[in-house]
């Protein structure tokens, strides 16, 4: 009988019980908070990896805007297309925002996205040189981006809009702003919910592919708002097709596209950074 007891504790010491998830699974040995990113760090411009790091989002912003607009120029003027219509072009942002992340987050973070910049940047994960840097090369990219979409068809994308972002006939401005500011939100949460180096050491267990909610969330959000603002939420995309379609039209919005983004960008920083991490109340723990 003393045997089988024994038995029975070593089985208990050698099998703990499940894995506990969520906060009864935070302790020391899991996370160390990373220290914020300097505001300026100038040793980063003799630094390679930041110039490739500034390539990589040139270029993926770039891919971006080609295949998204020529999506959009594709439904808008074949036939065969046609039937494709809102939810195609959902997913063709969505599904390149999935692979351009999975290619680029070890090289710059895969941010794509002067808002996902913004959000960052508040968020204290990059250096303001740095986030001024991606900005930069994040809208030189949509504009080659969107330029090479014209070179190929520049009848068609003259008369079907260029992909620019304007406020639908049917809504206002403010409709605009705020499907901006809502958008942007449910995008830049999802960055800083997937990419959480917190929830990764928590969670290891649990498997996650950090592209994948992002690019689903810019799925969702391309449905939902396509209809009232062709959807921004990437003030570089908006930008690069104004610039290379260049109509009054495509200006007069304009405003909406980097306001709505921005303020959505800070909310969602702010919700993750002080709800649901609690990071200013840590120090009084």
């Amino acid at each position: 009988m003393e045997g089988k007891e024994e038995d029975v504790k070593l089985g208990a010491n050698r099998f703990s019980e499940r894995q506990p998830i969520g906060t009864s699974a935070q302790t020391d040995k899991d996370y160390k908070e990373p220290p914020p990113a300097p505001l300026f760090e100038p040793g980063e411009l003799q630094s390679w990896s930041f110039w490739r790091a500034g390539i990589a989002e040139f270029i993926a912003t770039f891919l971006f805007l080609y295949i998204t607009v020529l999506s959009v120029m594709g439904v808008a003027t074949s036939p065969k297309c046609a039937s494709v219509g809102v939810q195609g072009i959902a997913w063709a942002f969505g599904g390149m925002i999935f692979a351009l992340v999975y290619c680029t987050a070890g090289i710059s973070g895969g941010h794509i996205n002067p808002a996902v910049t913004f959000g960052l940047f508040l968020a204290r994960k990059l250096s303001l040189t740095r986030a001024l840097f991606y900005i930069v090369m994040q809208c030189l990219g949509a504009i080659c981006g969107a330029g090479v979409v014209k070179g190929f068809q520049k009848t068609q994308y003259e008369l079907q809009g260029g992909g620019a972002n304007v406020v639908k006939p049917g809504y206002t401005k403010g409709d605009g702003l705020g499907a901006e500011i809502v958008g942007t939100f449910v995008l830049v949460y999802t960055v800083f919910s997937a990419t959480d180096a917190k929830r990764n050491a928590r969670d290891s267990h649990v498997p996650i592919l950090a592209p994948l909610p992002i690019g689903f969330a810019v799925f969702l959000v391309h449905l939902a708002t396509i209809p009232i603002t062709g959807t921004g939420i990437n003030p570089a995309r908006s930008l690069g097709a104004a610039i290379i379609f260049n109509k009054d039209h495509a200006w007069d919005d304009q405003w909406i596209f980097w306001v709505g983004p921005f303020i959505g960008a800070a909310l969602a920083a702010l919700y993750h950074q002080i709800v649901i991490r609690a990071i200013p109340f840590k120090t009084r723990a």
